[in-house]
């Protein structure tokens, strides 16, 4: 991996919770709050200005604003929502462009499993467990978030653990 453990191993203990809190409001309210992603945002500025070098971390501030104008075309023709764009932004930064091929089969991964879990749950005797979730009456529509959180849960983790 090309993420430092280090640096990793710094962001993890603020970034997994947020990656929880989006995961767990986009299924309960089919929204991910801009709190989360601006708190996302403050993270990697507060803690990568630290940990990262000027010119890495430079140039990771310009993933968010690539990421960002992406996901605003992306949202302009309907293929995914403003606050799946604006998530993938604020997570942007936190990712080395080196390890680009793996985030992406890490959110193919957490896509498929994702949507797997929650049609099985919501067509079970599990959707009692939160029986007034959104993400449960909204046909045709699925809550990225659960995934997008995943994939940069895992990646952190996996950067914490295996990374340069």
């Amino acid at each position: 991996m090309h993420i430092s453990a280090i640096s990793a191993i710094w962001f993890a203990p603020l970034v997994l919770p947020v990656c929880i809190w989006v995961a767990w409001n986009d299924l309960r309210y089919m929204k991910i709050p801009n709190k989360a992603v601006v708190t996302l945002a403050v993270i990697f500025v507060a803690i990568g200005i630290v940990v990262l070098p000027i010119d890495v971390f430079a140039w990771r501030l310009v993933h968010l604003v690539v990421v960002l104008l992406a996901g605003m075309v992306l949202n302009a023709v309907g293929l995914i929502g403003a606050g799946d764009a604006k998530f993938a932004a604020a997570a942007a930064p936190f990712i080395a462009i080196g390890d680009l091929q793996l985030v992406l089969m890490l959110l193919a991964g957490t896509m498929i499993a994702g949507y797997a879990v929650h049609r099985i749950a919501k067509h079970t005797a599990l959707r009692r467990l939160a029986p007034h979730w959104e993400s449960w009456t909204r046909e045709g529509k699925y809550p990225m978030g659960l995934s997008l959180g995943g994939a940069m849960a895992a990646y952190i983790v996996l950067g914490a653990l295996y990374g340069a």
